[in-house]
């Protein structure tokens, strides 16, 4: 089965500092992929990198069998390679509805603006009785689920999300993640970096395990969870 996304021999980094090192990986159509790894592995970079608000320095990004390594961000947004940044990044002084419209920017996700949005007011029931509200004056799990919901109304092919659990209540990672099982099981491409490793290999069908720029480890989510090297570096073991 063809990747809905692959990454291949990817480098890039900041100025002359390079922080990938050949990072190579595949997004299988359907499947929830975790990237994990320590601070400063390069999971945010890459993420970057895959969306264009970074540009490769070498390697190649092919989405949906098409090279865009040289695309736009805005171009590949448009195409479905969505991200759901870390820090949420809402515009705080509109509200939780216009923040939500603005992320059926592209031409191919305006149609489906409306069926999109009462999808996730299904899977927010607190966003409905938000969507008037300044998104600036929600709580944090509040901001985030608009967050998600603004990258699920972009209508993406894959959707990747940058630290969902940061700094939430237990409660509300929970909540979280109950909704990335469903998007799973409605059979969406998804690639989630999360600092909590458990929750994210106990979700996910495949991992990959990032360190110092390079792919140290990888398989599927369940074995790599059972890994000694895994559980004593990251589980806490």
């Amino acid at each position: 089965m063809a990747a809905t996304l692959e990454v291949n021999d990817l480098t890039t980094g900041y100025g002359e500092v390079q922080i990938l090192w050949g990072v190579s990986l595949r997004l299988e159509p359907g499947k929830l992929t975790a990237l994990v790894g320590s601070n400063g592995a390069g999971k945010t970079t890459l993420l970057r990198a895959v969306t264009g608000l970074l540009p490769a320095w070498g390697g190649a990004v092919v989405f949906g069998g098409h090279d865009v390594t040289r695309l736009p961000a805005h171009v590949r947004a448009g195409e479905g390679l969505v991200l759901v940044p870390e820090g949420r990044q809402l515009f705080s002084d509109m509200t939780v509805h216009e923040n939500l419209e603005l992320g059926a920017f592209s031409r191919r996700a305006q149609p489906a603006t409306r069926r999109n949005l009462e999808r996730v007011f299904e899977m927010f029931p607190r966003l409905r009785d938000r969507r008037g509200q300044k998104a600036g004056t929600l709580s944090g799990g509040e901001q985030q689920m608009v967050a998600v919901a603004r990258g699920l109304m972009a209508d993406p092919k894959v959707l990747m999300l940058d630290e969902l659990s940061l700094g939430l209540a237990p409660r509300l990672v929970l909540d979280l993640f109950a909704s990335l099982r469903r998007l799973k099981a409605e059979g969406l491409t998804m690639l989630l970096v999360e600092q909590n490793v458990a929750m994210a290999m106990a979700v996910s069908d495949h991992a990959y395990v990032l360190a110092e720029g390079r792919v140290h480890l990888e398989g599927p989510a369940s074995e790599l969870a059972r890994r000694e090297e895994v559980r004593r570096a990251y589980l806490g073991m």
